[in-house]
């Protein structure tokens, strides 16, 4: 079967949230051999942009924080009470550090288990011409071309896009769309693996 994953699939690994145990029991499904994984290539380079403004935006928090307690260290009755705090300020770099090192070994292991849909010429245009009818982002409208010429092209017996924007990809026009190329559309990375696991055990 062909599972189809996009940006958030990557970040819920990174970050490791509330679906990522999921993902991981995904992504080890596809590394053993019983389900292909393909993402677009714009939702493996998509992560640094987060990651770089999230990074950017503790740095900063960091150093207010460190400039607040250089003053409040000043107060007396306040000393005792700052080593929590500076805590927190570590805390946030050392975040930093562990989700840049987890992408790494994340992107490495996504590249080198799955296939990358390459972006061309043609997803291009077809993105932009899915913008306005079905209401997506930019973003959103270059990984839903990508997933949808990638299933023309290659035409699987089985499929899935699995997703967590269901705001956006979850109606009924996208859905019907994926269907009729045999891709089912699942908008939780959790019901994603029950839906693979009762598919593998039939």
């Amino acid at each position: 079967m062909n599972i189809y994953v996009e940006t958030n699939f990557i970040l819920e690994l990174t970050f490791q949230q509330e679906q990522w145990v999921s993902c991981e029991q995904i992504l080890q499904l596809c590394q053993t051999g019983q389900a292909k994984l393909i993402i677009p290539a714009y939702s493996v380079a998509e992560p640094h942009e987060k990651l770089n403004r999230q990074s950017k935006s503790r740095r900063d928090l960091q150093q207010s924080l460190d400039s607040e307690l250089r003053q409040l260290s000043r107060t007396i009755p306040y000393q005792s009470r700052i080593k929590s705090i500076q805590d927190i300020a570590s805390l946030l770099m050392q975040s930093n550090t562990e989700e840049q090192q987890r992408f790494i070994d994340y992107r490495e292991r996504i590249v080198t288990t799955g296939e990358i849909i390459p972006l061309t010429a043609e997803i291009l245009l077809e993105a932009a011409a899915y913008e306005v009818p079905y209401d997506l982002g930019a973003q959103d409208a270059l990984i839903y071309a990508s997933v949808i010429s990638h299933l023309r092209q290659y035409k699987p017996q089985a499929a899935c896009f699995l997703n967590r924007n269901s705001k956006d990809f979850d109606i009924p026009n996208i859905v019907d769309e994926l269907q009729e190329l045999n891709c089912r559309m699942i908008p939780r990375f959790d019901h994603g693996y029950d839906f693979l696991q009762s598919g593998l055990l039939n």
